[in-house]
């Protein structure tokens, strides 16, 4: 695709981000947005339409994959890390603001699904944004670990451990499928989780597997970015579905009526009907377009430290 460029970004563990950027025509500087997935999920399965759209809208977005995910480096692959993932925005934010022809007053982090815990936090706690976007998101994992039935539960839990204690051995880790069917043992089983697998299987070439570390699952349902909701200091769009059964939406409606800025638009359909080919995709991504213009318009009159 002539309008997008493969970068490698270059991390403090050694590591390299693989990402695409798309820069918009002119010289710029560009305001930023800065994407990634949720889940068990690469840059490839789903990310480009929406960096497609913003880069028609005059903003350079950003597509990068988590270290051991994708096309970045990191062993073992398909390991999920909260911290790690968001030390990894951290440093492609980072990337983003030194480049000439950004604009470091105005780069935005942009999250779907888990990646709206990264979101939050990160809205909360990093000065550099103008402004942040969850769609879709994860704002508590111990509610989201409530919604999984007790029985399951218990069987993922017990898998996790089991994998968490092997990782300790030096052993491989033990792998979950990301999506699968009612009563299978995966890491999403609600009726629309196959649908969702569709959706984030890359159409091109990309080699993507549909699983997950079961160690993962300790990283997170322990956390609850929707404490940090009063803390967030830039505007802050969230973007909850009306019947998402993957994310719970209560945390997430929350952090929107708590946030000092924080906006709510409420899509149609559920979790996966935000992506292109869901019923949603077109009114989330004029919403989401709408926010960014609106924000970057205002953030280009701050001045940045040391710029």
């Amino acid at each position: 695709m002539t309008n997008r460029t493969t970068v490698r970004i270059p991390t403090a563990s050694g590591d390299e981000l693989e990402a695409w950027l798309y820069l918009p025509e002119g010289d710029g500087p560009h305001p930023a947005v800065v994407l990634a997935h949720g889940i068990g999920a690469i840059k490839a399965g789903g990310l480009a339409p929406f960096a497609e759209r913003f880069r028609g809208e005059g903003f350079a977005a950003v597509v990068f994959d988590y270290r051991q995910w994708g096309g970045s480096t990191g062993q073992p692959r398909e390991e999920l890390s909260v911290p790690r993932q968001r030390e990894d925005y951290a440093t492609v934010i980072g990337w983003a603001a030194a480049q000439p022809n950004l604009d470091a007053r105005r780069i935005f982090a942009w999250g779907t699904s888990f990646a709206g815990m990264h979101i939050i936090e990160l809205a909360a706690s990093d000065r550099r944004l103008a402004g942040a976007i969850a769609q879709a998101p994860l704002a508590d994992g111990f509610a989201a670990a409530r919604m999984v039935p007790p029985t399951l539960g218990i069987r993922l839990l017990a898998v996790a451990v089991h994998d968490r204690l092997g990782a300790a051995l030096g052993r491989p880790p033990r792998y979950l499928p990301g999506a699968g069917a009612p009563g299978e043992l995966a890491v999403g089983t609600t009726a629309d989780a196959r649908f969702g697998e569709k959706l984030m299987t890359p159409k091109d070439s990309t080699q993507w597997r549909n699983r997950v570390a079961a160690r993962s699952l300790l990283s997170f349902s322990w956390r609850r970015p929707v404490r940090r909701a009063a803390a967030i200091d830039c505007p802050i769009l969230l973007v909850v579905a009306e019947h998402d059964t993957m994310a719970p939406v209560g945390p997430a409606l929350r952090v929107a009526d708590k946030a000092p800025r924080g906006e709510l638009y409420r899509s149609g359909g559920g979790h996966y009907d935000v992506y292109q080919g869901g019923e949603s995709f077109d009114d989330v991504l004029n919403v989401e377009v709408e926010f960014l213009h609106r924000h970057a318009k205002d953030s280009a009159r701050r001045r940045v430290p040391g710029r």
